[in-house]
């Protein structure tokens, strides 16, 4: 029961808010209203992140430009630590998409640095293929790295193309080598180690990136990579993948004999000695049925993976010749497909981390 004095007081503020406030009280009663509403608003509304909305509340992805002008012009955020960048490139144009899942121990307040590891794509997919088809996100959650899945195009083929000699676009080769590690140098607290990964086509950037620019990658990998242009089987691949996706496979690098110095530059059998010191990881399967196939798919094994398969015998041969710090894994059975590829990535990592410095 309430105590006797509480009436009146009651009935006392009662009488006091009947009366009609003076102008000034007015102004002072709206004013506070309003900053309460702006604080209240502020304190259940998200943290903004460079697109709008932060689901997490944590912090905002930022945005970040390089030498050359690419930029970072929008983020969408996927979760805690992964989000999709837009970059405008002067090499690519704009709009080009990118996927950075950030290590668990990243803040954007912190002075610590962190490695990166490149995840390159095959033909006639996009840059979310690795996080659609592997445990990357887990298998990297505990490790100090960041992991960037780029898109490398259609039928990209991870290089600057010659375009009969005339200058022009597309610039892969610019973009990921250039533009996006200063975007993640300037923004995202990369530093100077890296590691890159590619499967397929990929693995030929893979290998291509590290040779042309020495002591760039810690660790180069390639599984079920193009390791030799000049193969014909591999060349009537590359040739092939052009015209399915579009485009003119003689704008790439040029003809194979008129232009072969164009063609060698591009070729990683012919630059094995350019690899000494950076790891590297090569593996292949011979393309008979494998315990991972789902249903055997003959194009899958016979006709994509099988070519690959002595090529990659050939050039682990050429790398340990030329003294080449490499591990290669040969297997009788398996496709050129996902599940072997993750399972290799998996065998791969704790070299990856270990060529970058960092604890498993």
């Amino acid at each position: 029961m309430a105590p006797e004095a509480t009436p009146p007081r009651r009935t006392a503020r009662a009488t006091r808010s009947r009366r009609l406030p003076s102008a000034r009280r007015l102004r002072v009663l709206t004013a506070l209203v309003g900053c309460l509403t702006t604080v209240s608003a502020l304190a259940m509304a998200p943290m903004a992140s460079a697109t709008g909305t932060d689901p997490e509340g944590l912090y905002e992805f930022p945005r970040s430009r390089a030498d050359n002008g690419a930029r970072v012009t929008g983020v969408e955020r996927l979760d805690e630590r992964t989000a999709d960048l837009s970059i405008a490139s002067p090499s690519l144009g704009d709009g080009v998409p990118v996927r950075v899942i950030l290590p668990r121990s990243w803040s954007p307040d912190s002075k610590r640095r962190y490695p990166t590891v490149y995840l390159l794509q095959g033909a006639s997919d996009d840059y979310t293929s690795w996080t659609r088809e592997t445990d990357v996100e887990e298998l990297a959650s505990d490790a100090d790295v960041i992991v960037v899945t780029p898109e490398g195009g259609r039928a990209g083929f991870y290089t600057n193309w010659w375009n009969h000699g005339r200058k022009g676009g597309p610039q892969w080769e610019t973009f990921h080598t250039s533009e996006l590690p200063q975007i993640l140098e300037r923004g995202y607290r990369a530093n100077r180690h890296r590691a890159v990964i590619g499967i397929s086509e990929g693995g030929l950037g893979a290998l291509n990136y590290a040779a042309h620019h020495r002591g760039t990658y810690d660790f180069a990998g390639s599984f079920s990579g193009v390791v030799d242009t000049a193969d014909q089987a591999l060349r009537w691949g590359i040739y092939l993948t052009c015209m399915r996706e579009g485009e003119d496979p003689v704008r790439l690098w040029g003809d194979p004999e008129r232009n072969r110095d164009v063609w060698d530059a591009h070729n990683p059998s012919k630059q094995a000695d350019r690899l000494r010191g950076t790891k590297v990881h090569l593996s292949s399967a011979a393309g008979m049925p494998g315990s991972l196939d789902k249903g055997y798919d003959p194009t899958a094994g016979f006709f994509l993976e099988g070519p690959v398969y002595r090529p990659n015998v050939r050039f682990a041969d050429q790398l340990r010749a030329a003294g080449v710090d490499v591990t290669a894994n040969f297997y009788p059975s398996g496709s050129h497909a996902w599940p072997y590829w993750e399972r290799e990535l998996h065998v791969a990592w704790p070299s990856v981390l270990a060529a970058l410095g960092v604890a498993p």
